[in-house]
């Protein structure tokens, strides 16, 4: 035993110590328990998350995973598109999304929304973030803070694992 003990205990306890720095750090699987995101992420959807943000350049339409600045919801994780970048003025109206005056077009969406919201400025330091599924998602446009500060942010979704296997 003493013999099995120093040859393998080194190496499982490396593993777990790699394996926790990676998820903690690099990467992460995580699932996701709401349809938000319908119909480009399903519910019970795995994720694969990127966890390095400083090494990666956020854009519009990314989708994220952050904390959001909702009362009661700051220890749950959120996954939503990336609509709105530092600086950008934001409004829903007439069924479509406008991004600095400019209507946006977004093929990943099944309807157009149903309401209306801003026009808003997105601060320095923080983003503006949408569901897929506009009209069920519990998203920016019903938060009473609308945007999420950068500090937040988890990691950017690189793939849906559900389309990989």
């Amino acid at each position: 035993m003493k013999k099995f003990l120093k040859q393998w205990l080194p190496s499982i306890a490396l593993g777990v110590i790699l394996s926790l720095f990676i998820r903690s750090y690099v990467a992460e699987a995580m699932r996701v328990p709401t349809d938000s995101m319908v119909p480009t992420i399903e519910v019970n959807d795995r994720l694969f998350v990127e966890k390095l943000l400083w090494l990666t350049t956020l854009e519009h339409g990314d989708i994220v995973v952050f904390y959001p600045p909702v009362p009661g919801e700051e220890e749950k994780r959120y996954v939503k598109r990336l609509i709105g970048l530092p600086g950008d003025t934001i409004e829903i109206k007439e069924g479509a999304l406008f991004r600095n005056g400019s209507k946006v077009d977004e093929p990943y969406l099944k309807e157009g929304m149903t309401y209306t919201f801003g026009p808003v400025t997105v601060p320095d330091e923080h983003y503006f973030f949408l569901g897929d599924n506009r009209n069920v998602s519990y998203d920016a446009h019903l938060w009473p803070t609308p945007f999420v500060a950068k500090d937040q942010l988890v990691g950017k979704v690189l793939a849906d694992v559900n389309d990989i296997f």
